[in-house]
C-alpha cells in the first residue's frame, strides 16, 4: 500500500532565462525540461519553504515543527530571505517555476513574509507573476481569515488541511478544527482560487471503517476544488498517537481494510472525474500540483527553512554533480547559521550517478505515466530502460502479471500495479543498480585498455 508525503516586484533576471511558454499565457508545459537537455536543468528550480512552527503538536506527526515561545516573525523573515537569496547565488539556477511554503504550518506566517520571500526570489532570479506559488492551510478560522491577505501577497494556490470531516476523529488526530471550519475555509479559498485549491484528507484513521470512508469521500466532493490528495495514515515511533496504539487506547484499521479504502477512493475519485496523476494526488480539469510533478520528475529544487532538503548542482567544484543537501533542523540554531553564514546548511552529500537514477526510479515511478524513456535518457544517456530493466527475470514477472508496463512510451506501473508501487520498486532498484555496476566495471576495463594501449612497455 501507499505511505507517508506576487506583486508587480516580480522581474526577469534576464530576458534571455526566462523558463516559460509567453505563447501559452506564461504556463509552464509539461515537457519543457525533456525538450531542453542537461543545461536547463542545472538553470531551472523550484523552491520549498519551511516555516517550522506550530500552534499544538497533532498526534500523528513527527515532521519538523516547533511550538513557538516567543514572536520572531520579523528575524524568521529575514533570514528566510537572506537563505533564499544565498541559496540561488550558490546554486546556478536562474529561474524558480514554482514556490511551496510547507511546514510546520506556514498559515501562522504573516502575508508579508510571504511577499518579502517571493520578493527575494525575484531579486535572484526569474519567478514569472504565473509561476505557481502554493501555501498550506490550517483551516481554522484564522487561516480562513488569512487567505486574501495570502493572494495579494503572491499566493496563487491553497493546499489546505483537511484531513478528515469526522469531528472525533480530528480530535484524536490533535487536529484544532472542526469539519464545519474545514469546509468554510475550503470554501474561501475557492472563491479566492478557483480551480487551484488542494485538499488533503486521511484514510485508515483510527476505528475508521471501509464504509464511512466512503460516506466521507462522497460528502468532501461535494464541496472541494479539483484537486486531493490522499495519504494513508501510518504510525510513527516517537508520536502521540503511536504510544495511545502501544498501550490499546486507539486500534488502528487492518491493513487488507486500509487497502480496500484506497481502492474506494480511487475509484469514486474517477466517477467524479478526477484522474489519478501519482499515487496519491488525484485532478481533474488538468489542476495538477506543477510543484511536486517537479520533484517526481526529478528536476533541482532549493529548500529554504530549518530542516528543509534540495537537490541542486552548486556553482564551481566542476558544477556537473547534484547535491543532497539538509538544512539546521532546529530554528533558533537555523537562524544563528544564517545570519553568521548566510544559509543554514548541515549537510551537502554528492549524489553518485547511481544515487540519482534511484531517486529518479523512485519517483518516477510514483506517476501514473511512470518515466518515459527521453526522459530517462536526460540522466542515464548510456543505458535505456530496456537495457536496465528489459533482461530481469523478477521484472518480467512484474510485466507478465499486468502490474509493470514497459514499451514505446517507457516504464510504469498498471492501474492495479500502481497501488503495489511498495512491493515493486525493490525489483527494479535491484535491477538497477546491477546494471550500473556492470556498466561501471566495463567502463573501468576498457579505460585500462586505453592506457595499455597509448602506453605500451
Amino acid at each position: 500500500m501507499i505511505k507517508h508525503t506576487l506583486p508587480a516586484a516580480r522581474r526577469a533576471f534576464s530576458p534571455g532565462l526566462r523558463c516559460f511558454s509567453e505563447a501559452s499565457g506564461g504556463e509552464i508545459s509539461e515537457d519543457v525540461f525533456e525538450r531542453a537537455g542537461h543545461p536547463r536543468l542545472t538553470k531551472q528550480a523550484s523552491l520549498y519553504v519551511h516555516w517550522p512552527y506550530c500552534l499544538r503538536r497533532c498526534s500523528y506527526c513527527n515532521f519538523n515543527k516547533y511550538i513557538r515561545r516567543e514572536n520572531n516573525d520579523h528575524m524568521m523573515t529575514e533570514c528566510l530571505q537572506r537563505e533564499t537569496e544565498t541559496l540561488l547565488q550558490l546554486s546556478q539556477v536562474s529561474c524558480i517555476t514554482s514556490v511551496f511554503f510547507g511546514g510546520g504550518t506556514p498559515s501562522l506566517a504573516h502575508p508579508s513574509t510571504i511577499a518579502a520571500v517571493l520578493e527575494s526570489v525575484s531579486r535572484r532570479a526569474y519567478l514569472s507573476d504565473k509561476a505557481e506559488v502554493t501555501l498550506e492551510v490550517n483551516p481554522t478560522p484564522v487561516g480562513k481569515s488569512k487567505l486574501e491577505d495570502y493572494c495579494r501577497a503572491g499566493v496563487n494556490r491553497f493546499s489546505i488541511g483537511v484531513q478528515s470531516l469526522q469531528d472525533g476523529d480530528l480530535k484524536i488526530l490533535g487536529r484544532d478544527h472542526s469539519s464545519h471550519q474545514a469546509l468554510q475555509t475550503v470554501e474561501e479559498a475557492r472563491r479566492l482560487c478557483p480551480g487551484r485549491v488542494s485538499v488533503d484528507v486521511m484514510f485508515g484513521r483510527p476505528k475508521q471503517s471501509a464504509e464511512s470512508w466512503e460516506n466521507e469521500l462522497s460528502e468532501l466532493l461535494r464541496v472541494c476544488d479539483d484537486h486531493v490528495s490522499l495519504y494513508q495514515l501510518t504510525l510513527e515511533r516517537g508520536t502521540q498517537l503511536f504510544k495511545q496504539v502501544l498501550g490499546g487506547e486507539v486500534t488502528m484499521p487492518a491493513e487488507d481494510v486500509t487497502a480496500e479504502m484506497y481502492q474506494c477512493a480511487r475509484r469514486i475519485l474517477h466517477q467524479h472525474g478526477f484522474l489519478q496523476y501519482e499515487v496519491s494526488n488525484f485532478a481533474r480539469h488538468k489542476a495538477v500540483s506543477h510543484h511536486n510533478t517537479s520533484y517526481w520528475k526529478g528536476r533541482q529544487y532549493i529548500g529554504v527553512g530549518p530542516g528543509a532538503h534540495g537537490r541542486f548542482v552548486p556553482r564551481g567544484e566542476g558544477g556537473v554533480v547534484r547535491e543532497a543537501r539538509t538544512q539546521t533542523l532546529e530554528p533558533d540554531v537555523w537562524i544563528r547559521e544564517v545570519q553568521q553564514r548566510g544559509h543554514g546548511t548541515r549537510r551537502r552529500i554528492q549524489l553518485s550517478h547511481l544515487e540519482l537514477l534511484e531517486e529518479v526510479l523512485v519517483m518516477g515511478m510514483r506517476m501514473s505515466k511512470g518515466i518515459n524513456h527521453k526522459h530517462w535518457e536526460l540522466f542515464s544517456p548510456q543505458l535505456g530502460l530496456h537495457e536496465v530493466f528489459g533482461i530481469s527475470n523478477d521484472v518480467q514477472e512484474l510485466l507478465q502479471s499486468g502490474q509493470l508496463i514497459l514499451d514505446d512510451r517507457g516504464l510504469r506501473c498498471s492501474w492495479d500495479g500502481l497501488a503495489l508501487l511498495d512491493s515493486i520498486l525493490p525489483a527494479l532498484l535491484v535491477m538497477l543498480e546491477r546494471q550500473i555496476s556492470q556498466r561501471l566495471q566495463m567502463d573501468h576495463h576498457a579505460d585500462g585498455q586505453t592506457k595499455r594501449i597509448s602506453n605500451p612497455q
